[in-house]
């Protein structure tokens, strides 16, 4: 598997597991948003791991750690994830999986192979504002609705999340948001924050702790759990 970074432990990417998080290469997403912009294409500038190193520091802590977050870039456009998530699950480790949605069936198979503890899925937008937000002009959203839907199930622990941003996301979207996403066990809203790896951050702005709140209060008509993330 293309593995550009590896995180050796991690508080936060797991919620309430002690992990290791892996980044993988290539996205099928231009998020102006995106702040792994150096894990967007295969060839970028982000360092390769090999699988032998993180699987040597996995077995050496075994016990201590208690998961592995696989993120990315897209993870579930790497043909060989199943065979990597088997491995680690032999070594009796939980699996998260990050994902933007849009490739259903191989979270579906993952799911049904029992490889996956734990789903996070961005949400990037209300679906008629995901062109923008995607950076993917045209974008067809119904595989995306699909994992939702998949999601929505319940047949494993998942979340829903939104990085919010000035510049892509209206307050008044989130109305749409949450008929989409109603009767989902959790959604967190992500404030977006400038950093040097930001794909396109003269279109990007913040939105205020207030705002946000105002965001979430929508929220909290249609999903069970809305939890402000990562704002100060």
């Amino acid at each position: 598997m293309k593995i550009h970074g590896f995180q050796k432990l991690t508080l936060l990417d797991y919620p309430e597991h002690l992990a290791a998080t892996v980044f993988t290469g290539g996205c099928n997403f231009r998020c102006p948003f995106c702040h792994n912009s150096d894990l967007l294409c295969p060839g970028g500038d982000a360092p390769i791991v090999s699988e032998e190193e993180v699987f040597s520091h996995l077995k050496k802590r075994k016990g201590m750690l208690q998961g592995v977050c696989i993120t990315g870039g897209e993870p579930t456009l790497q043909v060989d994830l199943a065979d990597f998530v088997c491995k680690v699950k032999d070594l009796g480790y939980l699996v998260k999986l990050d994902t933007n949605g849009f490739r259903p069936d191989v979270v579906e198979s993952l799911i049904e192979k029992n490889l996956l503890d734990y789903v996070a899925m961005d949400i990037k937008a209300a679906p008629e504002n995901y062109a923008l937000a995607t950076g993917v002009p045209g974008i067809d959203i119904m595989p995306i609705c699909r994992t939702v839907e998949l999601l929505k199930q319940g047949n494993i622990p998942y979340e829903f999340r939104t990085t919010v941003v000035k510049g892509i996301h209206t307050t008044e979207e989130f109305e749409t948001i949450g008929k989409w996403l109603e009767g989902s066990d959790a959604y967190y809203i992500q404030s977006y924050k400038h950093s040097e790896n930001v794909l396109t951050p003269r279109v990007c702005g913040e939105y205020t702790r207030g705002e946000l709140e105002q965001m979430a209060s929508i929220m909290r008509r249609y999903v069970n759990r809305v939890l402000l993330r990562g704002i100060e």
